[in-house]
């Protein structure tokens, strides 16, 4: 019987999100509720696999991995793309990749919790919260933070962007926006003002981060761009880790010269080490930005589909298609 493992199903939510009977009667399902320590753990782990249906970039993918797995015949993505995927290293071998299509209804998932992380931090929500359970009141607790009036830097005006910009404005905030390819024409679509990096850095009193990871983005905010920040600033990243220098974040939460609101890591899950866990200048979430229901029973209902379709022949949703002209 075929093996089909199902990934990072981190918060054990996978099996109550989709009806897998029709797959579990036509395969031997096995789900993974941990992540690999490393590509050497994955291999051992999935060597017998012949479907891997896995969770966005919670497990790497590069061609290093997937050369190591030789039974592998199809691999599912949840979403449009992977960056930690290697594609042609799957066409390589003969593996068809499908994907799957987010729906509108849920895609301002990520940027709502961003909304949650900018109040969360400016009112110091979780250490009030760990107050009153420990039989505590105020004493203690920092002094909150009024929003309205004050200045958001939004870094990449894209949906999400977009959509954090409509939040903020709503708090009576005054919107900034960066990103290297935005227009003042689209800036102001958005109701918010176009201006250089710096000007970003400099005027913010709260600066959120809505950037695709790339070659371009990765590193952007660097420890020259985070001195440039007024002290007591509120950084939120709902994007990916690697967009800022985690040492020079580090440094920043750990001196108490800005606040950090995080929902994305370097590496995930975060190390236990981590001195992020232990900054007190920190709000911390673990990468909770598009899970919400919503949106994991259409990845998973669809990465079932995708699953079941391959077994018939008939494989859906395939993001390399050149790959079926050597097999069906």
């Amino acid at each position: 019987m075929t093996k089909v493992a199902i990934l990072d199903d981190w918060q054990g939510v996978a099996e109550s999100s989709a009806d897998w009977s029709a797959l579990t009667a036509a395969a031997d399902v096995v789900f993974f509720k941990q992540a690999f320590d490393d590509e050497d753990a994955a291999v051992r782990r999935l060597t017998d696999f012949e479907i891997v249906l896995t969770m966005r970039e919670r497990t790497p993918l590069p061609g290093s991995l997937i050369k190591r797995l030789p039974k592998l015949r199809m691999l599912g993505i949840t979403g449009s793309r992977n960056a930690t995927l290697d594609v042609s290293a799957c066409t390589a071998q003969g593996v068809t990749v499908c994907n799957t299509v987010e729906g509108s209804k849920t895609e301002a998932a990520t940027a709502e919790l961003a909304l949650g992380l900018l109040l969360s931090a400016a009112r110091a929500i979780p250490a009030a919260d760990a107050n009153m359970r420990a039989g505590r009141f105020q004493d203690g607790l920092p002094v909150g933070i009024g929003l309205a009036g004050k200045t958001m830097g939004i870094i990449g005006l894209g949906r999400l962007g977009s959509h954090m910009a409509r939040y903020c404005q709503a708090l009576n905030m005054n919107v900034l926006a960066w990103s290297e390819n935005l227009t003042i024409e689209r800036a102001q679509e958005a109701g918010t003002t176009l201006v250089s990096k710096d000007e970003l850095l400099f005027r913010s009193d709260a600066i959120s981060i809505h950037l695709v990871l790339s070659p371009r983005s990765r590193g952007l905010i660097g420890a020259a761009d985070i001195a440039k920040m007024k002290p007591g600033a509120i950084l939120i990243n709902t994007s990916r880790g690697p967009i800022v220098d985690e040492a020079a974040l580090i440094g920043a939460v750990a001196s108490r010269r800005i606040i950090a609101a995080l929902d994305v890591y370097d590496r995930e899950p975060l190390l236990t080490a981590s001195q992020l866990r232990s900054a007190a200048n920190t709000i911390l979430t673990p990468h909770l930005g598009y899970g919400v229901r919503e949106t994991l029973t259409g990845f998973y209902e669809q990465s079932k589909e995708n699953a079941l379709a391959f077994l018939e022949g008939t494989p859906l949703r395939v993001v390399n298609p050149e790959v079926l002209e050597h097999k069906y």
